[in-house]
């Protein structure tokens, strides 16, 4: 660790900024009381499977939402951070396509707290993985940042490439949900040398966004097949209807 006075220089030279609009804050990678309030955090009572919010006290042992009701998901539980809109929109947009990289460590935090409770000690955490071709163009994978800093924060083990997109496959925004599921058959693949790190055991996938769900349900049933034990699924954001 840098000497007290060192890091009193640094915060002098370059203050503490808000991650959402820059402004001066108290200490590194946070929000201002502004940028806070208008980050919609995802609290009380969520769906089990996909972390939307629920009205209501819903069923106390396992609250599912009627999307869930109607269309199991494959894998065990799901939670998300913040709802897709305002700041949280902003900040998912910011670390995914702006180079904010810095945001990855802070939303880790958030997804941890909204997981609390649910995950294995013993699972192993991996990223939705990009296409070859769309990493060459970004340079880095938003989700696999998020993985690191989750496996940092939470102290589970990481793997970067667990999974692989096998297909280059056009984005899935503006598409609706069965559009979205089959964009995505047979797009994704366990890595042939990276299975045995998962035979039987838990996996909890990474993601910035959960929409449909699609692309998380082409993970899981991937690493269901290549016989992982139970999946979690945990998203920066989820994009959730207004109430």
């Amino acid at each position: 660790m840098p000497p007290r006075g060192l890091q009193t220089a640094v915060s002098l030279i370059y203050p503490p900024r808000c991650l959402g609009c820059g402004g001066l804050v108290d200490a590194d990678f946070g929000l201002c009381g502004t940028c806070w309030r208008d980050t919609a955090f995802i609290g009380g009572t969520v769906c089990d499977a996909c972390g939307q919010p629920l009205q209501g006290g819903g069923d106390v042992g396992s609250p599912h939402c009627d999307a869930c009701l109607a269309t199991p998901r494959p894998w065990a539980q799901g939670r998300t951070a913040l709802i897709y809109r305002d700041m949280g929109r902003r900040l998912v947009l910011a670390l995914k396509h702006s180079d904010r990289q810095e945001i990855a460590r802070p939303a880790a935090r958030w997804m941890a707290q909204a997981a609390q409770g649910i995950l294995p000690q013993e699972a192993l955490i991996a990223p939705v993985p990009l296409h070859w071709l769309r990493l060459l163009k970004r340079r880095y994978n938003q989700s696999a940042l998020l993985a690191k800093a989750l496996s940092a924060e939470t102290g589970h083990r990481w793997c970067p490439d667990l999974l692989q997109r096998v297909r280059h496959t056009p984005s899935l925004e503006g598409l609706g949900r069965a559009a979205r599921y089959r964009v995505l058959e047979q797009a994704i693949r366990v890595h042939p040398r990276r299975r045995h790190r998962i035979i039987t055991r838990p996996v909890i996938l990474v993601d910035d966004v959960f929409t449909s769900g699609a692309t998380l349900t082409a993970c899981t049933q991937a690493c269901l097949a290549a016989g992982s034990g139970p999946v979690f699924v945990l998203a920066l954001a989820r994009v959730a209807k207004e109430t």
